[in-house]
């Protein structure tokens, strides 16, 4: 009789955790999203651009101390910063601060059709420079650390291969393309096909895709969802099989909602960009040489000097490994590696291995090449905090 009733309570309990969870997720979806929650200040703001600040976990103590060279993270274009900040326990962010970095976040904005404008060179090479010129400011470095995922990594690569920065010591991307023709992926197949096409246009007509108003190249946050999507196409359907076999799972629910919320809710993509991706890296596949002109500035990564520690995804049918690592090849650095880590293209930086295999690599790595004593960050009168999600 006494285990019948232990069993009555347990069903009772995971009847009215699965009532409450599914309640919550059909009409309070906000309480369950933790994305975004690592404090952090705003340091500068060139808009859509700004630029934020994660303290240190003791701002007096050892860790504030232990790495002398300033961490700048930089995501992609077109999501959202919540990138390096998705989950409490699974935020990059908040790894690096606690191994003792300070840690610095290029902040792209949410750009609008007004944006449509900026191009490849207003994002690498002037917001860039803007962001990187706030940072040592704040933390009174020259010498910097630059971390990029995807688009991120290959903003980083272009301002570096400018050459005007000669205090970028560590730079450190994951999944960024260079070779966009390099094997027999996504990317390759979509940049041959576009390839053909654009040298036969080029050859019988007038038409050049850099005459057309770049506003029109801007694809819409729902696109840029769906093709990130893409990436793992099987993976995007199942897990809402495993949401409806787990909502007894206050933990598992939350984690669901916060990466679907994230991954629906991607932003408009800079015309600009597209249209200059599409023109110097599909069409033409300049930075395959190792040197591509971007306005009016050549980036040349054989300008690049910095220790490198290039990352890809075992399974990233986007930037496999060999595209990503011919930027290795490119370089002037004398301290380069590769590495491989399981997963796909947002996997390798967002999975629930990316800890082991790419955060804590990284970190180990990073501390082996930023020694010196750190000095105090800069102290600002006035700081915009982050205002917290409302939970």
């Amino acid at each position: 009789m006494k285990k019948l009733f232990k069993t009555a309570l347990k069903i009772n309990e995971l009847a009215v955790n699965t009532a409450t969870n599914a309640a919550d997720w059909f009409f309070r979806k906000d309480i369950l999203i933790q994305s975004g929650k690592t404090e952090y200040e705003i340091i500068a703001e060139h808009l859509p651009m700004r630029v934020r600040y994660y303290a240190p976990a003791a701002a007096k103590g050892e860790a504030a101390k232990q790495h002398a060279v300033p961490l700048v993270m930089v995501p992609p274009l077109g999501v959202t910063t919540e990138t390096f900040d998705l989950m409490p326990d699974r935020s990059l962010v908040k790894s690096m601060v606690e191994a003792g970095f300070r840690v610095y976040l290029v902040d792209w904005g949410k750009p609008e059709r007004k944006d449509g404008h900026l191009g490849l060179f207003d994002y690498s090479h002037t917001m860039m420079g803007q962001a990187l010129q706030a940072v040592r400011e704040h933390s009174q470095s020259k010498e910097i650390s630059m971390f990029g995922w995807c688009m991120g990594g290959l903003l980083c690569l272009l301002y570096a291969g400018y050459g005007h920065d000669k205090h970028i010591r560590n730079l450190l991307t994951v999944a960024s393309p260079i070779d966009l023709r390099d094997g027999k992926n996504i990317m390759a197949f979509a940049s041959n096909t576009l390839n053909v096409t654009a040298r036969f246009i080029r050859k019988y007509s007038e038409f050049r895709l850099d005459r057309i108003n770049p506003t029109l190249f801007s694809p819409p946050g729902w696109m840029v969802s769906l093709g990130f999507k893409l990436t793992a196409p099987v993976a995007s359907i199942t897990t809402y099989w495993d949401l409806l076999t787990r909502l007894n799972d206050r933990d598992f629910v939350e984690q669901h909602t916060t990466t679907a919320d994230y991954l629906n809710n991607m932003m408009l993509y800079p015309g600009g960009v597209v249209r200059d991706f599409m023109i110097r890296f599909a069409v033409d596949n300049k930075l395959a040489n190792g040197k591509v002109k971007i306005g009016n500035e050549v980036s040349d990564l054989g300008n690049i000097t910095a220790n490198m520690l290039v990352f890809a995804g075992e399974t990233d049918h986007l930037v496999p490994g060999s595209m990503a690592k011919k930027s290795l090849t490119m370089v002037a650095s004398k301290d380069k590696s590769f590495l491989l880590a399981p997963g796909g293209h947002m996997g390798v930086i967002l999975g629930s291995q990316a800890r082991e295999h790419v955060w804590n690599k990284s970190a180990e790595w990073l501390s082996g090449h930023s020694h010196e004593t750190a000095p105090e960050p800069k102290v600002r009168k006035r700081a915009d905090k982050k205002i917290p999600r409302a939970a």
